[in-house]
């Protein structure tokens, strides 16, 4: 909107970068531009103003598929008006001279142009189309016919309009009709979901089952080892009593032979004691065989005297002594 001051019964108005002023002065062409400032009297002035940036509608609207299905479509077309004047003389862009408001409503007149112009291409589209094949190719479809509409149709360009761009947001089906859509690639998911989760616990089962396998052969292993090592130590306790009882016999044997050696030695030093003994008892019995009677009394005595404890004092009475002498004296007598 222009911005208009007053000044003593005069006006000045400032526009934007963005807009075209037309001013009319008693019906001639006093000002056509943009980013105009110019001095007026509103008595004499007809003041119009059109927009040339370029303006965004949204649109939505139903239309049926031909499996009569409603759905929902959804599109932004960009415009912009390249002819200022054109559209100055076909649409009312008068401004009010003190306000510098729009005195009609000139861009709802061409929302409406362009949304039933656009509306009517889509409904054509879809209505040869089915809803599956709205919902797969129905943006791309759309899009290229309402943008082919919209530049073939011959009021655009007479009014001045020229079309930028056509975006189709969306087509979409009731909210029934899209939940029972959604139901089947849904319930695929859900497959698809338990499907992996079942594959998901066999494999966890899988899993603890070979682990209980290793653990079980692990155990059978050891066992078996343990097996091993008891036969092995039982062998090898056998072989230590074997070896332990060989050498105790070893060692009875030697013993026994240096028993018998010893005994041998005994019995033969014995014998030759005993020999010896003999023939020492021999030549003394020869040797007293060959002596007299006193002497071998004599001998006895000495023998006695040996043999007999110790005598401190000994007493011989007259009687004893004259009797030995006695016999002393026969050395002839046989008897002792």
């Amino acid at each position: 909107m222009a911005d208009i001051t007053r000044r003593l019964g005069w006006r000045h108005l400032r526009s934007a970068p963005t807009s075209h002023i037309r001013h009319h002065k008693q019906g001639q062409l006093a000002h056509d531009g943009t980013g105009l400032s110019f001095w007026f009297r509103p008595l004499t002035a007809a003041l119009s103003e059109v927009p040339v940036n370029d303006r965004e509608l949204a649109m939505a609207f139903h239309a049926r598929t031909s499996d009569f299905q409603d759905v929902t479509l959804q599109a932004t077309v960009t415009y912009r008006i390249s002819e200022p004047a054109t559209a100055a003389a076909r649409l009312d862009f008068s401004v009010d001279p003190d306000t510098g408001a729009w005195r009609g409503a000139p861009l709802e007149q061409l929302a409406t142009l362009l949304t039933e112009t656009a509306q009517q291409h889509a409904l054509d589209v879809l209505a040869r189309t089915s809803l599956a094949s709205a919902l797969v190719d129905g943006v791309s479809a759309v899009r290229d016919r309402i943008t082919s509409g919209l530049t073939a149709e011959p009021r655009l360009p007479a009014t001045g309009i020229e079309v930028v761009a056509v975006r189709v947001v969306a087509v979409r089906p009731e909210a029934e009709v899209e939940r029972a859509l959604r139901t089947p690639a849904r319930e695929q998911i859900q497959q698809e979901a338990d499907r992996a989760t079942y594959e998901r616990r066999a494999v966890a089962v899988q899993r603890e089952r070979t682990i209980a396998e290793n653990e079980l052969a692990s155990k059978i292993e050891l066992a078996r080892q343990e097996e091993q090592l008891v036969d092995q130590n039982g062998i090898n306790a056998r072989r230590e009593a074997e070896e332990n009882a060989a050498a105790d016999g070893v060692r009875a044997e030697a013993e026994a032979a240096r028993t018998v050696r010893l005994a041998r030695a005994e019995a033969e030093a014995a014998r030759e004691v005993g020999e010896a003994r003999a023939q020492a008892q021999a030549a003394w019995l020869r040797v007293h065989g060959d002596a007299d009677t006193a002497t071998l009394h004599a001998l006895a005595a000495g023998r006695l005297a040996e043999n007999l404890p110790r005598i401190d004092s000994l007493t011989l009475s007259p009687d004893v002594l004259t009797g030995l002498l006695a016999k002393l004296a026969r050395p002839g007598d046989g008897t002792s």
